[in-house]
């Protein structure tokens, strides 16, 4: 059987702008962390108003952690020659929850296809080489209920099993949110499902 895969590589913060140019043409290469299509709209929005006497603004976004979203734009470049390039390093860092815009100044040589292709694959290639890539896990939710007077059972499994709560609420039914990390979602919910008067369920 094969294990469970329940990690993701991303970046925490936006990257500082970084320059590729080539034949007088200039590539501002950014990276930034996003969780939703709204938040990559916000940031193209933002650069649109920074850079708002360049040519192109070519970008390409996954969202997504087991179910993959993703969109490469070439903005008025040919077909391919920008967004899928750009959309290339993201699957070659193998990173996820991300969005990479390239601004282009054109300067008056044209590059071809195959000049573009490359200039937007090494501007963005660029900006995830200073971008700073952490690991994270894939973490699942559980709502667990119970009577207060069971309080110390959940609370001793919680401990030995060193869970992270997330949210709580302990009155004279008390609910407590956990986190637990995929590959050991199963056998705690197992654990937590045997107990008597104490019920959990996935959120």
């Amino acid at each position: 059987m094969s294990a469970i895969r329940d990690t993701y590589k991303t970046i925490l913060k936006a990257t500082e702008e970084q320059l590729y140019k080539d034949k007088n043409s200039k590539f501002y290469g950014y990276a930034f962390p996003v969780s939703t299509e709204g938040d990559v709209k916000i940031h193209i929005e933002a650069l649109k108003k920074k850079h708002h006497t360049a040519r192109h603004w070519c970008y390409a976004y996954q969202l997504g952690t087991e179910t993959i979203t993703y969109r490469a734009n070439d903005d008025g470049e040919p077909s391919n020659s920008a967004g899928m390039p750009i959309y290339g390093q993201i699957q070659s860092f193998e990173v996820t929850n991300i969005l990479i815009v390239v601004v282009r100044y054109f300067g008056g040589v044209k590059l071809g296809v195959g000049g573009l292709i490359n200039a937007y694959r090494t501007a963005a290639q660029i900006a995830l080489e200073h971008s700073n890539i952490v690991e994270k896990t894939i973490n699942i939710g559980y709502l667990i209920s119970f009577d207060y007077k069971n309080m110390n059972k959940v609370m001793r499994i919680i401990k030995e099993k060193n869970l992270n709560i997330t949210n709580q609420v302990l009155e004279m039914d008390c609910k407590i949110t956990i986190s637990v990390r995929k590959k050991d979602a199963k056998s705690i919910f197992e654990i937590f499902s045997h107990l008597f008067e104490i019920s959990i369920k996935k959120i």
